[in-house]
């Protein structure tokens, strides 16, 4: 390669692999008519306010947006009772996944997150070159919080807990949050991903606003792209202390969240309907996927989000496209533990249908069972 060297550790990085869309597997394949369950997408479309609100803002995008989302922080501020100073935006959760590496991580400085985790944080934190340490999951997939703890060193800045967990679709529990973090105490930051807090409904399930308000050392991430139906907005934020969220400015890009993203979001925040309707949707189909799963005896990691991590027998990239010649696209997942398992988003009832008529003409040794 010609030009500056790059470094070692910018040229290891692995780079993201999203859900497949729909137009490339019908160019590659001449498939039509496609069921995509591989992105965790809200199955019912997107918010009706949040509609509206992005049809107003058109007008204006000639104009550059206000790069703070003043009115969008200021609201969520209200809605989460804290104040504008505690809030940031970013592209998605996972731009604010990257800015706390940027701005917490120095060459050598390490984080922890479970080793079946949000491949997100892994990348994050080589693209700063830090370490990770990566206790291994509890045999239910669950996060191992007191390994966690045990990780934590005088090099450990971050602390990665997704809750729910995605691949897994598992989630830690309110005295499981609490002990980790009267364990840790106040020498790291805990970063809680709740993007797919909305989807929970169990009551041990702990919002990590609590735990901020309470005067823990964390930050809690929250997103529009999965309940209010946003993905293609890629708006998220972050509520935490006024000193780190003033520490992540210092490294967000100028104008990073779009002037339709913030109306959108904005719309969609006041939008508890639809929040309403798309978790009764999920809760129902959640139900009827993991009951049809079980019949079949297809191994799988209960859930409480709108995805469920299933076991395949055999070679699961081949079988993905397998899936994908039956016009269904589901998401091949790997790593440590995760070898043969795929996700699975939940979709209508008739896309659920699909994959699962996909799955008896691939599985046949399963099915019937």
């Amino acid at each position: 390669m010609r030009g500056p060297k790059v470094p070692e550790y910018i040229r290891k990085l692995a780079v993201y692999v999203p859900g497949k869309p729909i137009e490339e597997v019908e160019r590659e394949l001449g498939v039509s008519d496609i069921v995509k369950l591989a992105s965790n997408e809200n199955p019912l479309g997107t918010s009706p306010k949040a509609l509206v609100a992005i049809h107003r803002a058109m007008s204006a995008i000639n104009r550059y947006p206000d790069g703070s989302g003043f009115a969008l922080r200021k609201a969520l501020a209200a809605h989460h009772g804290v104040d504008i100073e505690q809030t940031i935006l970013g592209a998605g959760s996972v731009e604010l996944i990257e800015m706390l590496a940027r701005a917490f991580l120095a060459d050598g400085d390490e984080a922890v997150y479970s080793q079946q985790s949000f491949v997100s944080y892994e990348l994050a934190v080589e693209q700063v070159n830090g370490r990770a340490a990566t206790p291994p999951a509890t045999p239910g997939r669950a996060h191992d919080l007191p390994a966690m703890a045990r990780a934590v060193n005088e090099r450990t800045k971050l602390v990665y807990i997704a809750n729910p967990c995605n691949p897994t679709g598992t989630y830690c529990t309110r005295s499981e949050l609490s002990r980790f973090l009267d364990a840790v105490g106040d020498r790291v930051l805990v970063v809680l991903d709740q993007a797919y807090r909305e989807y929970v409904q169990r009551p041990d399930y702990p919002d990590g606003l609590d735990d901020l308000k309470a005067g823990h050392n964390v930050i809690v991430l929250q997103t529009f792209s999965k309940i209010y139906g946003l993905a293609g907005m890629r708006i998220g934020y972050g509520v935490s202390s006024a000193e780190v969220v003033a520490t992540l400015n210092r490294v967000r890009s100028p104008f990073n969240t779009s002037s339709l993203a913030q109306a959108a979001a904005l719309g969609a925040l006041h939008d508890g309907e639809w929040a309403a309707r798309s978790r009764e949707h999920n809760l129902r189909e959640l139900a009827f996927l993991q009951r049809e799963l079980e019949r079949r005896g297809v191994r799988f990691t209960p859930s409480v989000t709108n995805f469920v991590l299933i076991e395949l027998e055999g070679d699961v990239r081949e079988l993905f496209l397998e899936f994908q010649k039956r016009g269904v696209i589901i998401r091949p997942v790997g790593g440590p533990g995760l070898d043969g398992c795929a996700r699975v988003s939940v979709g209508t009832r008739p896309e659920n249908e699909r994959f699962l008529a996909a799955l008896d003409q691939l599985v046949p040794a399963k099915s019937g069972a």
